[in-house]
């Protein structure tokens, strides 16, 4: 089959196979308008021919804005530009998320926009002087040297409408050398026990701390070396409830996002025979009391919901759902 919107993927080094400044090593290192330029040059592609190709993938974009893009004087921010960009690494012939990576966090805007402190890692939580107790038994220091690229996070619920189980992949990127772990914050609610972490994928699990009379864990995922600046990392496990012990967890599941993530899927698989009357998604953004922006999702044939977001955070991104009555 022939994809008129796209051309083969190429590795790198077919792309560009010179040494010093080569697309491999810039979509490493960046910076993003470089990196794009190189790709744009690689491809062979005029920007009107990718403006063409673009659109016949449904995305309407100028000629100007991919200029702009190129030349440093302006970069995707918006949630329709981070999703006009997932499509040009695709008709460039990149790897997934080989531009999308190399932005930083969205620059501020408007004549409010002012510098801010970060976000304490526990400042999304409710009960939060028992997070920071967990938190200041393993080490952290990791947390802020990390840019979250992807997220994927798929629920599954049991027949007796608990959450059997949580699995996780996750791309992150280091933006300083060193960093060497990812610092784990699990809570749950109705249930007597705290899920195992197993199936990891490169990752092991560092010290474990839990707060069982809130039901509240913290893990240490160790990367199997510190990773260099610019280098990437994809980071897969899953939490395990026992069977009999699956929390209702208010029928809801969330992420919190103390720092932005370029992408983040969130799936929630229902058991069959136990399907609900109703599922909607919803995100809280920092300082917000209430969610601001809710949407209905429909139950796919395999009895499942989907929620993606773009750009998103600081902030509480998830999908909550009602049972029949």
């Amino acid at each position: 089959m022939t994809n008129a919107a796209g051309r083969p993927n190429l590795s790198v080094d077919e792309l560009d196979p010179t040494g010093h400044g080569s697309l491999a090593q810039l979509l490493t290192t960046g910076p993003f308008p470089e990196a794009l330029r190189a790709a744009i040059k690689a491809s062979r592609l005029s920007l009107d021919r990718i403006q063409h190709r673009l659109a016949l993938r449904g995305v309407t974009i100028s000629v100007a804005t991919l200029s702009y893009w190129q030349s440093g004087r302006r970069r995707p921010e918006r949630p329709e530009s981070l999703e006009a960009l997932r499509h040009l690494e695709t008709v460039l012939g990149v790897p997934q998320a080989g531009l999308s990576a190399l932005l930083g966090p969205p620059r501020p805007r408007g004549r409010r926009s002012r510098p801010t402190t970060m976000m304490p890692i526990d400042a999304l939580w409710e009960r939060r002087e028992r997070v920071a107790n967990l938190l200041s038994k393993v080490d952290t220091t990791s947390d802020v040297k990390l840019g979250r690229i992807s997220q994927h996070d798929r629920i599954e619920i049991a027949a007796d409408g608990g959450q059997r189980s949580v699995w996780v992949r996750q791309i992150l990127r280091a933006e300083q050398d060193g960093p060497d772990r990812w610092a784990l914050v699990f809570e749950t609610e109705e249930s007597d026990v705290l899920p195992r972490v197993v199936n990891l994928r490169n990752c092991h699990l560092g010290r474990v701390v839990e707060d069982t009379e809130v039901n509240i864990m913290a893990a240490e995922m160790m990367f199997d070396r510190p990773l260099s600046r610019g280098e990437t990392i994809i980071m897969e496990y899953e939490l395990l409830f026992a069977e009999g012990h699956y929390p209702a967890g208010k029928n809801t599941f969330a992420r919190k996002f103390r720092l932005p993530v370029r992408e983040y899927v969130i799936e929630v698989r229902f058991d069959p025979s136990y399907l609900p009357a109703r599922c909607q998604q919803y995100s809280v953004p920092a300082g917000d009391d209430t969610p601001s922006r809710r949407r209905n999702l429909a139950l796919d044939s395999a009895g499942g919901v989907h929620a993606v977001a773009l750009g998103f955070g600081p902030g509480v991104f998830g999908i909550r759902w009602e049972w029949p009555k």
